[in-house]
């Protein structure tokens, strides 16, 4: 249901070249759509805020693959690849204006919500273009620009959902915000432990595009002076099997990836305490516990 008000919002536009390029974008996980019909049912109000959400998410990764230079999305060509930066771009911006569109008649408190979740998350991808001109261990700035960048939008989509169920908003930020949080630095996670077949696009490409995620600020602030300065001049840069080695060996030597794992579970715990619903907590478990 979810899709067919997706592809009816985007035909809706009156432009057969955008409904070709969105047919090409590859669906993702829905997260946030599970959130949303999880906590306030299935109906008319929750599939309409649920297409919008999911109308500025793509946005958001259409304009994320352009300034990353991504060549593939979800293990199949990116948009920017199949159609040029350029259209990839105003696709973007075109879904992005639909989904600003179509908040209008939702629910003012609910369109409030949104609406300031696609400003923080547009002022996280700036934060991490900003990041990303720098090797940039500093843990705090990291956690501030995935959760603008990411949490944020989790956030939203369950604190509506709480307010269409008449549900105690508050409880269900603090879940989407955790949540949000621990969905990020599992991806993070995966982009060095999972294998290229099940991770859809190559491995280390995070590094190698100069994000300096959890992981590698976790190693760093366990490397001495010299290694420190090894994995510095690694960052940003095509890495060798030698060098991709290097990495591996000192993840396992700190048992990095691990403590990363608790990291993200620890957040997960907070998601959990925040809310009583059974099949809520699962969704963390197996989004925590996940391999891709």
């Amino acid at each position: 249901m979810v899709d067919k008000i997706l592809y009816e919002f985007v035909k809706e536009c009156g432009y057969n070249r955008a409904l070709e390029m969105f047919n090409n974008i590859s669906s993702g996980k829905k997260l946030r759509s599970k959130l949303i019909l999880k906590i306030a049912g299935q109906n008319e109000t929750s599939l309409r805020l649920c297409a919008v959400i999911e109308l500025i998410h793509l946005a958001s990764l259409l304009h994320d693959d352009v300034i990353d230079d991504s060549t593939i999305r979800r293990g199949k060509p990116s948009i920017n690849s199949l159609f040029g930066s350029k259209n990839a771009i105003m696709l973007g911006d075109i879904l992005y204006s639909k989904g600003f569109y179509e908040i209008v008649s939702l629910n003012p408190q609910i369109a409030k919500i949104i609406s300031k979740a696609v400003l923080d998350l547009s002022i996280g991808e700036m934060m991490d273009v900003d990041m990303g001109s720098k090797f940039s261990p500093n843990l705090d700035e990291y956690l501030k620009m995935i959760e603008l960048k990411t949490a944020v939008l989790i956030e939203a989509a369950a604190r509506s959902a709480a307010i269409i169920a008449k549900l105690d908003e508050s409880a269900y930020s603090i879940y989407g915000k955790n949540l949000g949080l621990a969905f990020q630095i599992v991806d993070d996670i995966l982009d060095i432990s999972a294998d290229v077949a099940t991770l859809g696009k190559p491995a280390f490409s995070d590094y190698k595009e100069g994000k300096t995620t959890l992981p590698y600020i976790f190693l760093y602030n366990a490397l001495n002076l010299d290694d420190k300065e090894i994995l510095k001049s690694l960052w940003g840069k095509e890495l060798d099997k030698g060098e991709i080695k290097w990495i591996k060996d000192k993840f396992d030597e700190f048992d990095i990836i691990q403590k990363c794992k608790e990291f993200a579970k620890d957040l997960g715990a907070k998601a959990i305490a925040s809310v009583s619903d059974e099949e809520l907590k699962d969704i963390v478990t197996s989004m925590i516990d996940r391999e891709f």
